[in-house]
């Protein structure tokens, strides 16, 4: 368990495994803890450093506005702090919007980018889009953390076997600041940098979940806006696939990392 400051903030982060460094980071109300079936597998090869974004898990959770943008200088402190240099990076629905804005600001600063159920910008467009984010807004504003926890393991974890993981969700999500959860879910919303994907200059993985809260024809357009990228679909997984499918995305995500690390760079002529 360590910790760095940045901006009057303290910032959790775990390390594990030595090598090229790999960052982990979480989704919006979740922590380091959501990768808990995917550290012993990459530390073997990587040097894996697993954040809580501020506002979240053990990091401090101060009383103000959030943003992608800020929780993305946040980890580029983090990198800075521990002198990692270029990192393969990982990130679960909102950790991927924040892998996004990093690599569209600070592309220099990645060696990969995967990115797991979770798209470069979330823009309320329709009307339906409106009512939608309303009743989400509201719902969040009255319901406990608990209460909330138990709708989403229900919905993430279906099957008769997986009631292990509603009931992690569900207390993990209790343990949630709620001002925090608030100013994070509005962080998501109205941010994007769809327009900016051609600055992701590294070699880019999307998984999909084929059960995904967003449907997979939405990752097949943004990875055709992408200069190197590719997308694998995860069956028989919903929105958590590292805690659904972990193997199956164990061996994707290892599979991917091992091509970029072996793959010789490029050096174009210039014309």
């Amino acid at each position: 368990m360590a910790y760095f400051e940045h901006e009057g903030c303290n910032l959790h982060y775990e390390e594990y495994g030595h090598g090229t460094p790999l960052l982990l980071v979480h989704g919006l109300g979740s922590s380091t803890l959501d990768w808990e079936e995917q550290i012993p597998a990459l530390s073997a090869r990587y040097r894996v450093i697993v954040p809580d974004v501020r506002g979240h898990g053990r990091s401090d959770k101060p009383r103000e506005r959030y943003s992608i943008a800020g929780f993305s200088a946040d980890l580029i402190a983090l990198i800075e702090h521990l002198n990692l240099g270029p990192t393969h990076y990982v990130g679960l629905s909102m950790g991927g919007m924040i892998g996004f804005q990093l690599a569209v600001d600070q592309p220099q600063l990645l060696k990969s980018l995967t990115i797991v159920n979770s798209a470069p910008e979330v823009k309320l467009r329709s009307r339906d889009d409106y009512w939608q984010w309303f009743k989400r807004w509201s719902l969040m504003r009255v319901l406990s953390l608990g209460t909330i926890g138990k709708a989403l393991g229900a919905k993430l974890f279906p099957k008769p076997e997986q009631a292990h993981l509603r009931q992690k969700m569900a207390e993990r999500w209790a343990k949630n600041d709620k001002h925090a959860y608030l100013a994070s879910f509005d962080a998501i919303v109205g941010w994007g940098v769809q327009e900016r994907l051609s600055r992701v200059s590294g070699p880019t993985l999307v998984v999909s979940a084929d059960r995904d809260y967003t449907p997979v024809a939405l990752k097949e357009t943004y990875v055709k806006l992408l200069p190197d990228a590719r997308l694998v679909v995860i069956a028989d997984s919903r929105h958590a696939t590292p805690l659904d499918q972990p193997e199956r995305f164990n061996q994707t995500l290892l599979e991917f990392l091992t091509a970029v690390d072996t793959t010789p760079l490029r050096i174009t002529d210039p014309c």
